[in-house]
């Protein structure tokens, strides 16, 4: 069984793109990824892009979205990440919130552990799918 996984946060350009990183990468055929926002971003956060390129993935050819009801039916789980009641609930769908830093301002140096800290996550949900 292939899982879909979506990835909120508001501005879809941070968090929730390193969380989709993450996933494409460590789950590959197991997982079907999307990622949006609430109020989507003009572009990827490039610390964030760069915080990704240090672990060898590639985040920068992404764009930020809007979250549509549809996404959200898609989903066999919903991550969200400081959307709030932004976020469209659909009974039946695993939701999971995950309380982490918003990267947009930071410096490389504090992005790191917000990346680590999703990467880490990213294994658990992944193990928990199987």
């Amino acid at each position: 069984m292939t899982a879909t996984v979506l990835f909120v946060c508001v501005h879809n350009a941070g968090r929730s793109q390193m969380a989709a990183g993450f996933l494409r990468a460590l789950g590959g055929d197991r997982v079907q990824v999307l990622s949006a926002g609430s109020l989507p971003a003009d572009r990827i956060n490039p610390t964030a892009v760069a915080a990704m390129a240090e672990v060898g993935i590639d985040i920068a050819g992404e764009q930020p979205t809007v979250i549509t009801d549809a996404a959200v039916r898609q989903a066999d789980v919903v991550v969200t990440m400081g959307c709030g009641d932004a976020c469209p609930f659909f009974p039946g769908t695993r939701y999971e919130d995950w309380p982490l830093e918003d990267p947009a301002g930071l410096g490389i140096a504090s992005v790191r552990p917000i990346r680590d800290e999703i990467r880490q996550r990213v294994l658990d949900l992944l193990a928990s799918l199987d």
